[in-house]
């Protein structure tokens, strides 16, 4: 019997469909594992999934159920995923199409018109939904929810959040490789200090993690928004922020999409864009200074397998941890950054003392 086999979330979309023909998956994703099945009642495809217990999760969450989340956004949010009962479950309906991402081979990084003008749309809708007008319950307690427009608070939690749940969380096992690279604790602090001083901003929901993969393009060029599990209520131009770190739009694109959400979020809550020409570039080097920390991690992760180090895939992952920490450089005041192959022989070196400390 193989592992997928074996896999609870498998048998149990099995039991709800009536049957493995009509199962697909597992689905391409890092922290579920997640299948598309068809219920015998008839209703369309929906999806199961379930976290995964051996993923790292480094990102804040505030809702306590994504679905519940979704329910609350019916009606207010064109083209989100519905939530079907099934069996006593809430199961999100499977939206049928190709990711931005899939797209990327005929449109390279630039967005066709029309699929841009509806991201701004989306951003639109979401400027309205508070705290207040949404009601769905919150896993933050309110001790710990910044209040409206508190920008600097909003920012300093997520901080907090990379330093207590990223940082000192595995510092035991990846400690060592993060002082090669020279990451130290004093960067954090650097960086705590670098991202204060925000202008105020009103609140609303942020979905927090619009990147190419979570935006599905249906047969009739719909533009659908998955995966809402990140989520919150907090300052709308973080939003933007990561947004366009996670695009990486051309230059020109970049600049319309700023201009078209200034004039978006404005039209619906005057001051939701205030102060930022200079808050724009404070919050891009939080998300420059979080990747070290996350892609730090997951590099080290992605080279360990069953027979030891992926030797062939360490230039490649070396490389790509070259460019985030010189991205990064400033916000975390890293004075030299390491090159690829000094990187390549922190990673080589983590892996000697895990593989003999395990």
């Amino acid at each position: 019997m193989t592992l997928l086999q074996e896999s609870t979330t498998r048998l149990r979309a099995r039991e709800i469909s009536g049957g493995e023909s009509a199962v697909v998956g597992p689905l391409k994703a890092y922290h579920h594992e997640t299948y598309v099945l068809s219920p015998p009642s008839g209703m369309g495809p929906v999806k199961l999934r379930e976290p995964r217990s051996t993923s790292l999760w480094f990102d804040r969450r505030c809702f306590q159920s994504e679905e519940e989340l979704l329910r609350g956004l019916k009606g207010r949010i064109d083209r989100v995923p519905d939530v079907v009962d099934v069996e006593g479950m809430g199961l999100q309906t499977f939206i049928e199409g190709r990711t931005l991402g899939a797209h990327r081979w005929r449109w390279g990084r630039r967005v066709p018109d029309a699929v841009f003008e509806q991201i701004v749309a989306l951003f639109r809708q979401m400027v309205p939904i508070t705290a207040e007008t949404l009601h769905v319950e919150r896993r933050c307690s309110p001790q710990d929810a910044p209040e409206d427009g508190d920008t600097d608070g909003f920012l300093k939690r997520l901080v907090v959040f990379v330093e207590e749940q990223v940082y000192a969380a595995n510092r035991a096992r990846f400690g060592g490789l993060f002082e090669e690279l020279g990451v130290r604790d004093a960067s954090l602090v650097r960086l705590g200090r670098s991202v204060a001083g925000l202008t105020e901003r009103p609140f609303c929901l942020l979905h927090a993690d619009l990147h190419r993969e979570n935006f599905i393009l249906d047969r009739r060029r719909g533009l659908w928004t998955i995966d809402w599990e990140l989520a919150m209520v907090g300052d709308p131009l973080y939003d933007l922020a990561t947004h366009l770190y996670l695009m990486r739009y051309p230059a020109d694109q970049e600049d319309r999409m700023i201009r078209e959400w200034c004039e978006a979020v404005e039209s619906v809550r005057p001051g939701s864009s205030r102060g930022w020409q200079r808050d724009l570039r404070v919050i891009t080097d939080f998300k420059r200074a979080q990747s070290v920390y996350t892609d730090t991690i997951r590099a080290a992760l992605s080279l360990h397998d069953e027979t030891g180090l992926r030797w062939a895939a360490l230039p490649r992952v070396a490389g790509k941890l070259h460019d985030v920490l010189t991205a990064a450089a400033g916000p975390l005041g890293l004075e030299d950054v390491p090159g690829r192959r000094e990187i390549m022989a922190a990673l080589a070196h983590r892996h000697r003392e895990y593989a003999a400390g395990a």
